[in-house]
């Protein structure tokens, strides 16, 4: 039997991937974690495994918000030796800050199988919405994906905000809304006071939201908004640039092996 991770994505029940959505259906146990992923995502939890005849009392569905790392090893050992697959359900993609490795090697420690299932990260799905490209030639061809220390983990040398802005790529900074003070001081001597931000508010989910500013006037808009947790903040001069030079990839100049002149 195996336990599954699955990146159900930032919330919208349609940007799961298509494996992701089967497993969950096929699993007859579901643990995931509540305070992220939105009932619509889980809604079908064990639906094609209680279709194969068997009660549909059998499917459980369990919130992990609460549970501490024993419990959810704890959890998911007592389902694996009734030899039943658990779909273990996370936001976003489990990659980026999805807290797996130390399920992983809890996992590995009790000879448990699992997988990983990839799934749609909050920025890529906050550039889909904002219809913005966030690599755009002569501006930008560099992202980071990053946070900042504040009730978390620290961050290692060298991966401090400040270090990280010398670079002047586009940002994705998560779980740092609460830091936006820290955050704007670190970048303005970097990008300037004028430079595009965009908070993304509960990407994907029904009361989605967007608050565009720059440098300078982002902190009292969010602080309008009350916002306070569950938001992505984006930064970079290709956010809304509109007069930028084009890629080479289609220009008709432009060799490559599918297309020859």
């Amino acid at each position: 039997m195996t336990v599954y991770f699955v990146g159900a994505g930032p919330g919208a029940a349609d940007l799961i991937t298509i494996r992701g959505a089967e497993i969950i259906s096929h699993c007859p146990v579901c643990l995931y974690a509540g305070s992220l992923v939105p009932p619509q995502i889980i809604a079908g939890a064990g639906k094609k495994y209680a279709d194969k005849n068997i009660n549909v009392g059998d499917v459980i569905v369990a919130d992990s918000a609460t549970m501490t790392l024993d419990d959810i090893i704890d959890f998911i050992k007592t389902h694996h030796h009734q030899g039943k697959d658990i779909a273990r359900v996370h936001s976003g993609d489990p990659s980026v800050y999805g807290a797996i490795s130390e399920q992983i090697q809890r996992l590995r420690y009790h000879d448990i199988p699992f997988e990983i299932i990839p799934g749609v990260s909050a920025y890529a799905a906050a550039a889909a919405a904002l219809e913005q490209e966030l690599t755009l030639p002569d501006i930008s061809q560099t992202i980071i994906i990053t946070r900042t220390a504040t009730r978390s983990s620290a961050m290692p040398v060298g991966e401090d905000l400040s270090s990280l802005a010398a670079h002047q790529a586009t940002l994705a900074i998560h779980l740092s809304i609460t830091n936006l003070a820290n955050v704007v001081k670190d970048l303005l001597p970097h990008y300037g006071k004028d430079c595009p931000v965009i908070v993304a508010y509960r990407v994907g989910w029904d009361d989605e939201m967007f608050i565009h500013g720059n440098l300078s006037n982002i902190r009292d808009k969010i602080k309008k908004e009350k916002i306070t947790r569950t938001a992505l903040i984006l930064v970079g001069h290709v956010l809304g640039a509109s007069d930028h030079r084009e890629s080479k990839l289609y220009d008709p100049a432009h060799h490559h092996i599918f297309r020859k002149n």
